[in-house]
C-alpha cells in the first residue's frame, strides 16, 4: 500500500491528480472492508494500518467506548506519544480523550501543548499534532480514532487530516451499523428461538415429557451436540433424558458414568465448566469427569444443578441484600460438545438460560407430581365435562349401561367349571422299567405290535433282552469261589481221614472247624448263584399283560447295545381292548372348588357323581361326556414335570390326578390312541356370572392382599 505524503509540496498537476487517486482507493478499500461480516480487532488492525498509512502519521490508536469508560482496542506506535510515566500528562489526555469522544465535531485538531479556555483539566500534553474523529451511530456512540501527526505541515494540510479522518471515521460507522443490524437479526432469530423454547417446555406437567422437549429443544437453541437431563434419586443422580433418544439406556456404561458425574456435581452444588483442564475442579468432580471423557471422547462439557425458583428467588437476585440458605438441586443439565473444545460467550449465556427455564419448568412439574392423591385429582377435574347439558344423556347411558352390567354379573348365575388338560388311555396297561443297570442286547418288539402276556397263565412274550457285564462277571467269580471252596474241603477232609492218629485232638477239632466253616461258605454262595441266575433270568423282558406295544419308534430308542440304568422307561403295553378311562390332571389350585361341588351332591344323594365334559385335540368339535370315579380323585397333589398344559405350569406342576369314566365308550372314534390329548372342564354348579369370569383374580387378592395385610 502506498503511503501518502502530505507534508511535500505539490508542484505538479499530475502528482496532484495521482495523490487523490491514491486516497481515493484507501477509501475504496475501507469502504469494501466497512462491508465485510468480520471481528472488531480484525477490522480495527485493517482500518488504522491504512488510516496511518495514508496519512504518513507516526502512530495512532482506536479507543472503544462501553458502559462510560474508555479502553484501548488497538494501536499503532502508539508509546511515541511520550506521555508513558507522566500522571499530570496521563490524566489531562485521557480528559481530553472524553472531551472528543463526546463532542459533535467531525473531526478535530488538537496542537502540541495546548488545552480549552477555562479547561486546565483537559489538553494535549504531547508533542505531536493530535487529530481525533468520534465513530458513532444513530444509536451509541462506538468509539474515538486518535492519530498523531507530525507539527511541520501548513494549516491546509491539516485541515485534509481532519477531512480525511473524518471520511474514513464515516466508513468506519458503516461497519458498525451493519454489525449492529446483524446483531439485531441474531438477537431477533434468539428471542424466536427462546419464546418457541419457552412455551414448548411449559406446556406439559409431566416431569418426564417436559424433561425430553428441555433436551432436545434445548439442543437446538444452545447448538450443541448433546443436552442432557438427570434428576436426584435419593442421594444419586439418574438420567431420565437425553436429546436425539427416546428410550434411554441406563444399563450403558456411558449413561451410568453420566450419571455418576451428575452426582458428583449435584454434591458440589456449584456449575463445572470442563474444555479439557480439571485442574481446578474437586477431586470428587475431576475423577468423574475423567473416567466418563475416557468413555466418551466428549470434549467440552457443562454442568448446570437445577434449583426450583419462586417469586421470592428472583426477588433477590434482583436485590443481592436478600440472602436465604441455598436450596439443594433436585436434578441437573448436561450439555456436551464432542468435536469442539471451546465454550464461546454466546454459548455460555444459551446454556444459563437454558438452565434457568429447566429449573424453572421441571420444578414445577416436580411439585406438581408430589401434590397427594395427584392422579385422582386430575381425574375428577376431568370428570365434570361429563355433567354438562351435552354431555348428560350420553353420561346417563353409559351409567346405566354400567349398572346393568354390575347386576348381571352379581345376580346372574352360570355354570362354573374347572378346565384342566388330560389324556385318553385303556385302564388296562403296564410300563416296562429295566431291572437293573444293563444294555441291550437284543430287541424283539416294535411299535404297534401284539404279544401275549403273562397274565393269563402263559409265559408271555419275549420283549427284549440285556446284558449286564457287571453281571456276567459275578456269576464267573461266584463259580470260580465254588470251586475253590469245594476244593478246600475236600482237602480237609483227606486231612481229618488220613491221620493216622498223629494229629492231637486239638488239631483235629480245629480241621473239623475250617470243614465247618467251608460248608457255609459253599451253602452262601449257592444261594448267590440262585440269586445270579434269577437275576439272569430278569435280563430276559416279557410282556405282563396282553396288549399292543404303544411306544413310538421303539426300535431306536432300544438300539443294541444302548446302556440303561436301573427303572429306566423302556416301553409302555396297552390292552386296548379294555375299557377306555380319562385321566385328568388338574392344577391343585383349583381342586377346592371340584371337593366342594362333590361334598354339596353326596349331601344330598350319597351315589351322585361330578358330570366331566371333555373334547379330543384331533376333533374338538365333538363333545364327549363322562363322570368322576368313585374314589377318583387321588388323595394326594404330585408334580407332573412330562405335563405341558399353561394351567399346570402356571401353578408350578403341582397337580391331582383325577380318573373319569366315559358314557359311551362305543361313540369314541375309531382311530383313538392311548395317550390322546384332551380338554376338560368338570362341573362345579352354578355361581354368579362376575364370579365365574373373575374367580382367580378374586382367589389372588384373597390370597396376596387380604390374607397377607388384614
Amino acid at each position: 500500500m502506498s503511503t501518502v505524503n502530505f507534508n511535500s509540496s505539490v508542484e505538479l498537476s499530475s502528482s496532484v491528480e495521482q495523490t487523490k487517486t491514491q486516497i481515493h482507493n484507501i477509501l475504496v478499500e475501507i469502504a469494501q472492508l466497512s462491508k465485510l461480516d468480520i471481528p472488531p480487532d480484525e477490522y480495527h488492525s485493517e482500518f488504522l494500518n491504512r488510516v496511518v498509512s495514508a496519512m504518513g502519521a507516526v502512530g495512532g490508536a482506536i479507543w472503544a467506548f462501553d458502559a462510560g469508560t474508555l479502553t484501548l482496542a488497538y494501536q499503532i506506535n502508539f508509546h511515541s506519544i511520550g506521555i508513558q510515566g507522566d500522571n499530570d500528562a496521563n490524566r489531562r489526555h485521557a480528559k481530553l480523550l472524553y472531551r472528543m469522544i463526546h463532542s459533535s465535531d467531525a473531526g478535530t485538531l488538537v496542537l502540541p501543548h495546548s488545552g480549552y479556555e477555562g479547561d486546565n483539566e483537559s489538553g494535549n500534553p504531547t508533542d505531536w499534532l493530535l487529530v481525533f474523529c468520534p465513530i458513532r451511530t444513530e444509536l451509541e456512540v462506538i468509539g474515538l480514532v486518535e492519530i498523531l501527526q507530525r507539527t511541520d505541515s501548513n494549516p491546509s494540510i491539516q485541515r485534509g487530516f481532519t477531512k480525511f479522518l473524518s471520511q474514513t471515521c464515516l466508513l468506519a460507522d458503516d461497519y458498525y451499523k451493519n454489525r449492529q443490524l446483524r446483531n439485531f437479526g441474531e438477537r431477533q432469530n434468539l428471542w424466536t428461538l427462546l419464546e418457541d423454547f419457552t412455551r414448548s417446555i411449559h406446556i406439559s406437567l409431566d416431569v418426564n415429557e417436559t424433561a425430553y422437549t428441555i433436551v432436545n429443544e434445548g439442543r437446538r437453541l444452545i447448538e450443541c451436540d448433546r443436552v442432557s437431563v438427570a434428576l436426584r434419586r435419593g442421594g444419586k443422580c439418574q438420567i431420565i433424558a437425553v436429546s436425539g433418544q427416546d428410550v434411554v439406556d441406563k444399563r450403558s456404561t456411558v449413561v451410568r458414568l453420566l450419571a455418576k458425574l451428575a452426582t458428583a456435581v449435584l454434591k458440589a452444588g456449584e456449575p463445572v465448566w470442563y474444555t479439557g483442564d480439571t485442574s481446578n475442579l474437586a477431586p470428587q468432580v475431576e475423577r468423574a469427569i475423567e473416567k466418563y471423557v475416557d468413555e466418551s471422547h466428549t470434549k467440552t462439557i457443562a454442568v448446570f444443578p437445577l434449583v426450583k425458583k419462586k417469586r421470592a428467588d428472583y426477588e433477590r437476585d434482583e436485590d443481592p441484600t436478600k440472602r436465604e440458605k441455598p436450596k439443594f438441586p433436585f436434578g441437573v443439565l448436561l450439555v456436551e460438545q464432542i468435536e469442539s473444545s471451546k465454550i464461546n460467550e454466546r454459548m455460555r449465556k444459551r446454556i444459563e438460560i437454558v438452565a434457568d427455564h429447566a429449573s424453572s419448568a421441571i420444578g414445577n412439574a416436580l411439585e406438581l407430581r408430589e401434590i397427594f392423591l395427584m392422579p385422582l385429582w386430575k381425574l375428577i377435574g376431568k370428570s365434570k365435562i361429563l355433567v354438562t347439558t351435552r354431555m348428560l344423556p350420553k353420561t346417563i347411558l353409559v351409567t346405566i349401561i354400567i349398572a346393568a352390567v354390575i347386576c348381571s354379573l352379581i345376580f346372574v348365575e352360570w355354570r362354573f367349571q374347572m378346565h384342566c388338560d388330560g389324556k385318553l388311555e385303556p385302564s388296562i396297561r403296564r410300563n416296562i422299567y429295566s431291572p437293573m443297570d444293563a444294555e441291550v442286547k437284543q430287541l424283539y418288539v416294535d411299535h404297534n405290535e401284539r404279544v401275549a402276556g403273562t397274565d393269563k397263565g402263559e409265559e408271555g412274550t419275549i420283549l427284549l433282552e440285556l446284558y449286564s457285564s457287571e453281571l456276567e462277571s459275578t456269576g464267573m467269580r461266584l463259580l470260580g469261589e465254588q470251586r475253590e471252596i469245594m476244593k478246600q474241603i475236600e482237602s480237609l477232609r483227606i486231612q481229618e481221614f488220613n491221620s493216622d492218629k498223629k494229629l492231637t485232638d486239638y488239631e483235629l477239632g480245629q480241621i473239623r472247624g475250617q470243614i465247618e466253616t467251608s460248608n457255609i461258605k459253599l451253602e452262601t454262595n449257592l444261594k448267590q448263584q440262585e440269586l445270579y441266575k434269577k437275576q439272569m433270568s430278569d435280563l430276559i423282558i416279557r410282556s405282563p399283560i396282553s396288549g399292543t406295544v404303544v411306544t413310538w419308534d421303539v426300535k431306536r430308542r432300544l438300539s443294541s447295545k444302548r446302556p440303561i440304568s436301573r427303572m429306566q422307561y423302556l416301553m409302555e403295553i396297552a390292552d386296548e381292548s379294555s375299557t377306555w378311562q380319562l385321566e385328568l390332571t388338574m392344577p391343585e389350585k383349583r381342586i377346592g372348588y371340584i371337593l366342594e361341588q362333590q361334598k354339596r351332591l353326596r349331601e344330598t344323594n350319597p351315589d351322585a357323581k361330578l358330570r366331566v365334559e371333555f373334547i379330543l385335540a384331533t376333533d374338538p368339535n365333538k363333545k364327549y361326556y363322562g363322570t368322576v370315579m368313585e374314589n377318583g380323585i387321588h388323595d394326594r397333589a404330585e408334580v407332573r414335570s412330562d405335563t405341558g398344559s399353561a394351567a399346570a405350569a402356571s401353578s408350578s406342576l403341582n397337580i391331582v390326578l383325577i380318573k373319569v369314566d366315559l358314557d359311551n365308550q362305543d361313540l369314541l372314534p375309531e382311530s383313538i390312541r392311548p395317550g390322546a390329548e384332551c380338554t376338560a372342564r368338570v362341573d362345579c354348579g352354578k355361581k354368579p356370572l362376575g364370579y365365574v369370569l373373575f374367580y382367580e383374580v378374586i382367589a389372588f387378592i384373597q390370597k396376596n392382599v387380604i390374607f397377607r395385610w388384614f
